[in-house]
């Protein structure tokens, strides 16, 4: 039986459970299929402000099923290059998700799992989690995304030692880098994901929005095309009426009601 994605709704929040626990939640055509799917019905969906990408039991994601690796390289290239192509388009779509995503980890991220985490816009992690570019040791490469994502956060060198070698990197260290939020006991990663959903709940979801499109591009625009980008998004949200329930509130001496 190949991995599911569960869906459940939490208040405001609609979390998506990576789901095959006997293959530390490995991927298939039928759960990224799903997630996509999951993300465009989020969007439409006023009433749900963020989602939480977890896996079912001890581990996140241990990347693609091996098995049904083998399986792809036997039918010849175009089975890999559909699977692949379907995966990346999971990766654009959580870039282009105007809400917010944060990975809740535990145990392992390993190849396209790590790929995952790194396509989150916030990244819990508990104690015991381990990140891996795993793909060396079977004679392969990574995708995902994984070193768009590192090279533009990590000196080459390291990322390189890492694509290389394969080594698992801890939370703490990749907390020391920036990539991870924040670190929780073991067990706890989903319980401090919900609650920093939570308080994302309570911000203006088209300044949480703006936010995310500015930073996305603010890596590959000039400076000039970035403080017109920020004069645009300004004029548009100071205009919106969460703007003026956020002054309101502010003269009023009371939390704000953002809608």
């Amino acid at each position: 039986m190949s991995s599911e994605l569960k869906t459940e709704r939490h208040g405001s929040t609609l979390v998506l459970t990576l789901s095959d626990p006997a293959t530390r939640n490995t991927l298939s055509e039928q759960l990224i299929a799903a997630g996509i799917e999951a993300l465009n019905m989020a969007e439409a969906n006023a009433e749900l402000r963020a989602v939480i990408l977890r896996g079912d039991g001890a581990h996140f994601c241990a990347g693609g099923n091996l098995h049904g690796l083998s399986e792809r390289r036997q039918a010849g290239a175009h089975a890999q290059v559909r699977m692949l192509d379907q995966l990346h388009q999971f990766i654009e779509a959580l870039h282009a998700f105007p809400k917010p995503v944060i990975a809740a980890v535990e145990g392992a991220a390993a190849g396209a799992g790590f790929s995952l985490a790194l396509a989150c816009d916030l990244v819990v992690a508990a104690e015991d989690a381990r990140f891996m570019l795993s793909y060396a040791r079977i004679g392969l490469t990574p995708d995902g995304g994984a070193t768009w994502h590192l090279a533009r956060a990590l000196p080459r060198q390291l990322v390189q030692q890492w694509a290389w070698l394969a080594e698992p990197v801890s939370a703490r260290q990749l907390h020391a880098h920036g990539l991870v939020n924040s670190v929780t006991d073991t067990g706890q990663a989903f319980a401090e994901a919900s609650s920093v959903a939570d308080r994302l709940a309570a911000m203006a979801p088209n300044a949480v929005a703006g936010a995310k499109e500015l930073l996305q591009q603010a890596s590959f625009a000039g400076l000039a095309q970035q403080l017109e980008s920020e004069r645009n998004h300004f004029i548009e949200n100071l205009f919106h009426p969460n703007a003026g329930e956020g002054l309101q509130a502010f003269f009023d001496k009371r939390a704000p009601r953002f809608r």
